[in-house]
C-alpha cells in the first residue's frame, strides 16, 4: 500500500479544518473552530459561499477560542432511508460543550445546503462513554456512514490501544437524533491498534465510505491531552475492514504519507474524502489538515491499495 501526495493547496479563510465530504461537484468542510459549513468546488477547491451553523460573539479573531468552540470533528454524507440526502455534524464530545451537533440536508439539484438543524448528542455520547475503557476521555474525530451503519471514531491520544470504531444502526439513530424514538439505539464497538511514528501511536483522524470500502486516516501527536494539542509527527491513510465486533484488539495496516522522493509527510490530516477511483486498487483522496495554529490545507492523494 503506498499513499503519494500529488498537491497540498492552502485553504484561506477556512480556519482548523476538520472534516471533509464530497458529494457531486462540491467539496464540503467544516473546521473545529469555526461556526461554518464551507463549500468548496471538489476540482478546483475554489470557495464558495459558506452556511452559518450556528450563532457565535466568539468569531471576531477567526477562530473560537478552545474552552468556548463546539469542536465539530465530525462530518459525514448520508442518504436516509426515506431517500434524503444530507450531512451529519458532530462534535467530539471531549467536554460538555462539545455535545452539539448539526443535520443539514443538501438539495437534490447539486451544491447549496438547505436548512440547518441543531441535534443534541448528549444521549448518545453518554451511552459511548460507557463503553469507553477507564480513564478514557471520549473524543470522537470521525464519521461515515453505510447504507445501514453509522460509524464513529474514537481518537485516544497517547494509547497504542485506545482508537474504538462505534458502530450504531443507522434508520434508528436518526429516528433518536430527530426525535421520532426515545430509546438510544444499541452500539457496538471494536478496539484497534493502529501504527506508531517515534515510539508514538497514531489516533483517528477521519473517515469515509466509498466503493464499499472504509476509508480512514489517523495521526500522531506528541500527547496525553485529548484537549491539548502537540507536535504533529505524521499521518497515515488506509482502508479498515469492518470486521464483527469481538473483545480482541485488531492491528490495522495503514499507509504512512509520502511526499514525492519518498519523505514522510508531517501534516496533521484531520479527514479524508474519495474524489474518484483511478483504476483497480487506486484512488484519488482529498485530505484536509490542521496546523493547530488556525491554518488549513487540502491534500490530493493517490492511494494504491
Amino acid at each position: 500500500m503506498q499513499a503519494l501526495i500529488r498537491n497540498e493547496a492552502v485553504l484561506p479563510n477556512l480556519p482548523s479544518a476538520s472534516g471533509v465530504e464530497v458529494v457531486g461537484s462540491v467539496a464540503y468542510v467544516i473546521g473545529d473552530d469555526a461556526p461554518y459549513l464551507y463549500q468548496l468546488n471538489a476540482a478546483t477547491l475554489a470557495a464558495g459561499e459558506p452556511t452559518r451553523l450556528f450563532e457565535t460573539a466568539h468569531f471576531s479573531s477567526g477562530r473560537i477560542p478552545k474552552e468556548l468552540k463546539l469542536d465539530l470533528e465530525c462530518l459525514t454524507a448520508l442518504t436516509t432511508p426515506t431517500g434524503e440526502t444530507g450531512l451529519l455534524v458532530f462534535g467530539s464530545g471531549a467536554t460538555a460543550a462539545r455535545e452539539q451537533g448539526f443535520w443539514v440536508p443538501l438539495p437534490k439539484a447539486g451544491g447549496g445546503v438547505g436548512a440547518v438543524y441543531p441535534i443534541s448528542l448528549s444521549g448518545i455520547y453518554h451511552a459511548l462513554r460507557q463503553l469507553l475503557p477507564p480513564g478514557i476521555v471520549l473524543n470522537l474525530e470521525a464519521a461515515a456512514a453505510t447504507t445501514t451503519e453509522l460509524l464513529l471514531f474514537q481518537r485516544t491520544v497517547g494509547s497504542a490501544t485506545g482508537n474504538l470504531l462505534f458502530r450504531l444502526p443507522l434508520a434508528a439513530t436518526l429516528d433518536y437524533l430527530h426525535h421520532r424514538a426515545q430509546q438510544v439505539p444499541a452500539v457496538q464497538q471494536q478496539l484497534f491498534e493502529l501504527p506508531v511514528i517515534d515510539g508514538k501511536p497514531a489516533g483517528f483522524s477521519g473517515a469515509v465510505w466509498f466503493d464499499e470500502k472504509l476509508f480512514v486516516t489517523a495521526s500522531v501527536e506528541d500527547t496525553q491531552d485529548a484537549v491539548l494539542d502537540g507536535a504533529v509527527l505524521g499521518s497515515f491513510v488506509g482502508v479498515l475492514q469492518l470486521p464483527k465486533p469481538s473483545n480482541k484488539v485488531l492491528p490495522v495496516r495503514l499507509a504512512q504519507l509520502e511526499l514525492p522522493g519518498g519523505k514522510p509527510y508531517r501534516g496533521k490530516v484531520e479527514s479524508v474524502a474519495v474524489r474518484r477511483q483511478l483504476g483497480p486498487g487506486r484512488y484519488e483522496l482529498l485530505l484536509v489538515t490542521d496546523d493547530d495554529a488556525g491554518g488549513s490545507t487540502a491534500v490530493t492523494v493517490e492511494l494504491s491499495l
